[in-house]
């Protein structure tokens, strides 16, 4: 029989977890791989880079998670990655550094695949993946211009392209096909 410790409870958890240093993988557990698609061995030493649809994404939300991080200890979002195969698709992330005053040190991080509930349908560009995940937590154009440092109205342009793109005729029907409802 197989001894329970932490090890154990670490590799055989019922959500994706990760221990980082600088955006590296250090250690991943078996659900990681399965949400990923990758092996273990492919992701140790890794960047984090490899889980996002572009390095563009990848950066900006970097620098998103570092300041909130720096003020609030922890950080948790939904939103699109992208699997081994390419294939993308939702997931909750939720993190926390050892270090909030040096955010991405090291930290431990929790990946959880909403493909099941969350379909990602349409091709999007990155920014509006980045719209798309805030729209979803119920933020109004204002706080998501906030959260990505862009204007309101810039938001207001993004979701009007989401509209056109989910071919919806209001804000509430795009949450609906965002959210898979």
């Amino acid at each position: 029989m197989r001894a329970l410790d932490y090890q154990t409870a670490f590799h055989l958890a019922p959500v994706g977890l990760v221990l980082s240093r600088e955006r590296i993988i250090e250690d991943c557990n078996e659900q990681l791989c399965a949400i990923f698609g990758f092996a273990r061995e492919a992701l140790i030493g890794k960047s984090f880079e490899v889980l996002y649809p572009s390095p563009d994404e990848f950066a900006r939300i970097g620098e998103r998670i570092a300041a909130h991080i720096s003020r609030e200890g922890t950080y948790s979002d939904d939103r699109i990655m992208k699997r081994g195969n390419g294939e993308l698709f939702w997931c909750h992330v939720t993190g926390r550094a050892l270090d909030r005053a040096t955010p991405h040190a090291a930290g431990v991080w929790t990946f959880e695949d909403l493909s099941a509930t969350r379909r990602v349908a349409i091709e999007l560009t990155p920014r509006e993946r980045e719209i798309a995940a805030q729209l979803v937590t119920g933020k109004t154009s204002k706080q998501i211009g906030r959260v990505l440092d862009i204007s309101p109205r810039t938001v207001d342009i993004y979701r009007a392209r989401l509209m056109r793109k989910y071919d919806t005729g209001n804000a509430t029907e795009l949450l609906q096909r965002l959210l898979g409802t």
